[in-house]
């Protein structure tokens, strides 16, 4: 106590120990040994002599499992590994490559480039065929030069979505092998 205040971290010990509602409780000591089924009195006084804190792990329990330990020491290394999983997760992205019916082939070579360049990055790739006007009415010209991208990118795409045709555009998804 601080001029008749309580610090902050003894406010959360309060709070994290006054919120178990069970009369009695299994008790779990910080070496994971079983104390045994005693009442919550008990037990949280047994949790105050070693100075740490009486956590609800099992509320569903009959009775409710409680484990003595150091709540903010617990909170920081579940912190750490859910920080530690972020970084070891990787972020797939869906870049989109846009082709029309009458891509020239420099520019087809290209865009077949920058295909592979995003799989070798380990994004998925939607490949689009737009159809502007009468075009609409040559989908197979579409449809060949989709294949085709397919036929080239055979050793280090799969195909996800196979293409389709929705409104005025014809979509195919790749992802990397």
């Amino acid at each position: 106590m601080i001029n008749g205040k309580k610090k902050d971290s003894d406010q959360k010990k309060v709070n994290i120990n006054e919120h178990i509602r069970a009369a009695e409780v299994r008790v779990i000591s910080d070496e994971g040994d079983q104390l045994g089924i005693m009442p919550l009195a008990e037990a949280l006084k047994a949790a105050r002599e070693a100075s740490l804190d009486l956590v609800e792990v099992a509320p569903e329990a009959e009775p409710p499992v409680c484990r003595v330990m150091d709540f903010g020491r617990y909170k920081y290394q579940l912190s750490k590994k859910s920080a530690e999983s972020r970084k070891k997760s990787s972020v797939i992205e869906v870049k989109e490559i846009k082709f029309r019916p009458k891509t020239g082939e420099h520019d087809y070579q290209f865009k077949l480039r920058n295909i592979q360049k995003f799989l070798a990055e380990k994004n998925k790739v939607k490949v689009s065929m737009m159809f502007r006007g009468r075009e609409i009415a040559h989908a197979d010209l579409g449809q060949s030069l989709l294949e085709r991208v397919l036929r080239d990118m055979a050793e280090t795409a799969q195909v996800e979505q196979t293409p389709k045709l929705e409104g005025r555009s014809m979509v195919m998804i790749l992802a990397p092998k």
